[in-house]
């Protein structure tokens, strides 16, 4: 079934248009996969073509959206083997995030993090499922964010919509979405332990599935629970 465009925010603006349409893709409303037919978002928002497909391009651009010749737009689906190369350098690269944040996050940010995991508890125990994607970005991303190091915060930001789109599907793949909660509380105290080592092999742990997908993969978009990797 086609989304519905029609309880959304009423605008005329390419702006406007594009905001309610991004709000959609990555609250989940249009899935991975789903296809934007101007036609209906048109006669749901009440707009012309023309912002419309202002919006569209801006999405195209942004990596959310690709546009398919004589099909039309769809929201961009992300491939198992994507997801576990990101994985891959992750491995390598978020213990480094998370040393070079430790003092922050021991110190003047340490509220930041204790709230991140309190939003997951709450969100998995709710069963939102934007809401703990939103959180569980959250959570990884104060490691690169306080890091200092502006490389790192660069390659979180562009990882960042490919792991929202893949976690929109991923989280209604278990069978109790409180583990997620569980599994990063673990990982926030490893972390403030300021062990490194023990740091990687929890992350290694937690991005089992994720690397195992990297060996497996065949390169199609990976939509059904038995592919789902954590990260």
């Amino acid at each position: 079934m086609d989304p519905k465009f029609g309880g959304l925010e009423r605008t005329t603006t390419p702006e406007g248009v594009y905001r309610v349409l991004r709000g959609a893709i990555l609250d989940g409303t249009v899935p991975p996969g789903g296809q934007l037919r101007e036609r209906d978002i048109a006669t749901d928002l009440g707009i012309s073509r023309s912002p419309l497909r202002e919006a569209l391009t801006r999405l195209e651009e942004e990596g959310l959206v690709v546009k398919v010749p004589f099909r039309g737009a769809f929201v961009v689906e992300v491939s198992a083997q994507e997801i576990a190369e990101i994985a891959s350098i992750r491995l390598l690269v978020e213990p480094y995030a998370a040393e070079l944040a430790i003092e922050a996050l021991r110190g003047p940010e340490q509220p930041r993090l204790t709230q991140t995991i309190e939003e997951l508890h709450r969100a998995t125990e709710k069963n939102d499922i934007p809401a703990s994607v939103d959180a569980h970005l959250q959570f990884h991303r104060l490691f690169y964010d306080f890091s200092g190091h502006g490389t790192l915060r660069s390659l979180w930001s562009g990882w960042e919509t490919k792991l929202r789109l893949y976690l929109l599907v991923d989280h209604p793949s278990y069978s109790d979405l409180h583990d997620i909660a569980v599994e990063h509380a673990r990982l926030a105290a490893v972390a403030l332990e300021g062990d490194t080592d023990a740091f990687k092999r929890e992350l290694a742990q937690h991005f089992q599935s994720a690397l195992r997908g990297q060996a497996g993969s065949n390169g199609h978009a990976a939509t059904g629970p038995e592919a789902l990797p954590s990260v």
